[in-house]
């Protein structure tokens, strides 16, 4: 039974990986492709490091309810496997979401830069090993829907 349960503990946290999106400046999403975007000119003015915060979602707390159940029916006896049974499934759900969290959060950069047009703003994305962003650096700032992003 114990190994059955780390088994579905992998496969949680390994689907949990694959559900990160990545929030990169030169990573689209499907329905951000072939959509015309504002594109204005500036030059980065700060960059800060931040900590981008990782999904919050029921399939972490459900994964995590349903094998804290499993491992918490296998105690006690009776009336006792039932009541271990609800605990570890709340046990399980809050730890499971802690996991989601966790797993999901990433890296990223607090972008600030002077436009052109004299406006300054600040954009938050993820970091990318692709581009690396300094101080005084010509950059576009590409907006589309209300999403913003900071490319070379």
């Amino acid at each position: 039974m114990k190994k059955y349960l780390v088994v579905l503990l992998l496969s949680f946290v390994t689907v949990l990986s694959g559900c990160a999106s990545n929030l990169s400046g030169d990573t689209y999403s499907r329905s951000e492709a072939r959509r015309a975007q504002q594109v204005e000119y500036g030059e980065i003015i700060s960059l800060r490091p931040v900590q981008i915060e990782g999904t919050k979602s029921p399939v972490g707390a459900g994964a995590g309810a349903v094998v804290g159940g499993i491992g918490g029916s296998t105690l006690g006896g009776g009336k006792g496997s039932s009541i271990m049974a609800v605990i570890g499934a709340v046990a399980g759900g809050m730890a499971g979401a802690a996991v989601e969290e966790g797993v999901t959060r990433s890296r990223g950069v607090e972008i600030t830069v002077k436009l052109d047009s004299g406006r300054t703003v600040a954009i938050v994305q993820g970091l990318s090993p692709h581009e690396k962003f300094v101080v005084g650096d010509q950059v576009r700032v590409l907006t589309s829907h209300g999403t913003s992003r900071v490319a070379q």
